[in-house]
């Protein structure tokens, strides 16, 4: 790709993003959406982060499927979400997370 094109992609993105995020802004109260629909909405940044983390979670080094106990990160995570079935907060949550991975990952390698 020559420079121009690179700026010419650069470009087109940055307006394509502009639009998009500020289309709710621009078009205001003028169209409504449905009750069904916002109420689906509700789960949209819990299926984000579960598409983010659980590939973390669940996938080895090469993309395989690693279910095994000696994968520290899924025995992270389920620890974690054991914690947070107790205790109810997702601060705590995390930073019991990430102190019991940091521990495994010393203790064991």
């Amino acid at each position: 790709m020559s420079d121009l094109e690179i700026w010419i992609t650069i470009g087109v993105l940055a307006v394509a993003t502009a639009a998009t995020r500020s289309s709710f802004w621009l078009v205001g109260h003028h169209i409504t959406i449905p009750k069904r629909v916002q109420e689906m909405l509700r789960f949209a940044p819990a299926c984000a982060l579960a598409a983010i983390v659980a590939p973390d979670l669940l996938l080895g080094t090469k993309g395989e499927l690693h279910l095994a106990i000696s994968n520290l990160k899924l025995v992270a995570g389920l620890a974690s979400i054991g914690y947070y079935l107790l205790r109810r907060n997702m601060l705590e949550t995390i930073v019991f997370g990430m102190l019991f991975f940091t521990g495994l990952r010393l203790w064991l390698q």
